[in-house]
C-alpha cells in the first residue's frame, strides 16, 4: 500500500532538511503518461521497473527510504514515463505536483542554488553507482550494502537486491553463501 501526502503544504519547514540528504533520482508511475510530481519515500521499499518497448516490465531497481523518486525526462519535457513502481512493503511517499514544484522559487528563498546542489548530489550518487559496478568485485558492492542497509535482507525479496547490485540471483546467493562462512 503506498500512502502519498501533498509535500506542498509541509514543504516550507521540509524543503532544507531534505535537500541537505544523500539523495538518489530514479523513475515513477505508469509508462504511458508523462509524470506529474516529483515524491521522496519517507517510508518503506519500492520497487522501480523498466517498461520494454514491448510493454511488458523488465527487472528493476529498488528505492529505499529517503530517495527522491522521478522519472526526470518526463517530468522536465512531458513525455511518456520509462518507468513503473510498485510498493515491496508499506511505504509512504511525499509528493509535490509539478505547479508546486515550480512554485518552490516563491517559497524557498535561493531554490535556483538549492536546486543546482540538489541536481549536482542526485548525479554525483549516479556516478558513484555505476563507478561502484565497473571498479568493485560482486563480493565487494554486496558487502557494502549489507552495511548501509541490513533490515533491507528480510523486508526486500533477495532479487531485487541482486538486481540492484548488479548480480544476477545465482551470483548473489553464492556471494551471499561465502560471505556467511
Amino acid at each position: 500500500m503506498i500512502t502519498s501526502i501533498d509535500l506542498f503544504t509541509i514543504l516550507p519547514e521540509l524543503i532544507l532538511a531534505v535537500l541537505g540528504m544523500a539523495l538518489l533520482m530514479y523513475g515513477v508511475f505508469r509508462g504511458d503518461k508523462a509524470v506529474h510530481s516529483v515524491s521522496w519515500l519517507a517510508v518503506g521499499a519500492i520497487l522501480i521497473t523498466a517498461i520494454a518497448i514491448s510493454g511488458q516490465s523488465d527487472s528493476g531497481q529498488v528505492a529505499f527510504k529517503g530517495q527522491f523518486i522521478v522519472d526526470l525526462e518526463s517530468f522536465i519535457f512531458e513525455s511518456p514515463a520509462r518507468w513503473t513502481i510498485q510498493a515491496l512493503v508499506d511505504t509512504t511517499i511525499y509528493s509535490i505536483s509539478k505547479e508546486d514544484y515550480e512554485r518552490i522559487g516563491d517559497v524557498v528563498p535561493n531554490w535556483h542554488k538549492l536546486e543546482k546542489l540538489f541536481l549536482i548530489r542526485c548525479f554525483s550518487t549516479m556516478e558513484n553507482r555505476i563507478f561502484s559496478h565497473l571498479s568493485m568485485t560482486a563480493e565487494e558492492r554486496y558487502k557494502l550494502f549489507f552495511e548501509g542497509f541490513p533490515e533491507l535482507f528480510n523486508q526486500v525479496p533477495l532479487q531485487y537486491i541482486a538486481s540492484l547490485l548488479g548480480m544476477t540471483p545465482e551470483t548473489f546467493s553464492r556471494v551471499r553463501k561465502k560471505l556467511m562462512l
